[in-house]
């Protein structure tokens, strides 16, 4: 019978011990999870961040791209007004020269 309380008595001391590391460890666990949980809050922050300043800047880029075709098709125009000038001209000096 004393054998039996003394091994009962030393098994109830070591689930005691595994315990304690058990509950040191779980402490641990729930400390890294708090600070990976911000982690992960701080980058989806930064992602949105990011997102915010490509939305602004891919914004910008459709403006002037606006801006610069409706210059390249003013000039278009205006070069085709010239071209047309310059087939008259030719038409013209065609006429001249017939009727001479």
């Amino acid at each position: 019978m004393t054998k039996r309380a003394v091994k009962a008595e030393n098994n109830a001391t070591k689930l005691k011990q595994e315990n304690a590391l058990l509950q040191v460890q779980l402490k641990n666990y729930k400390t890294e999870n708090e600070a990976l949980r911000s982690g992960q809050s701080a980058s989806l922050a930064v992602v949105k961040q990011n997102a915010d300043l490509a939305l602004q800047n891919l914004l910008t880029v459709i403006t002037n791209s606006r801006s610069s075709i409706k210059q390249l098709v003013s000039g278009a125009e205006s070069l085709q007004l010239v071209a047309d000038l310059l087939k008259s001209i030719d038409r013209i000096s065609e006429v001249s020269e017939d009727r001479q």
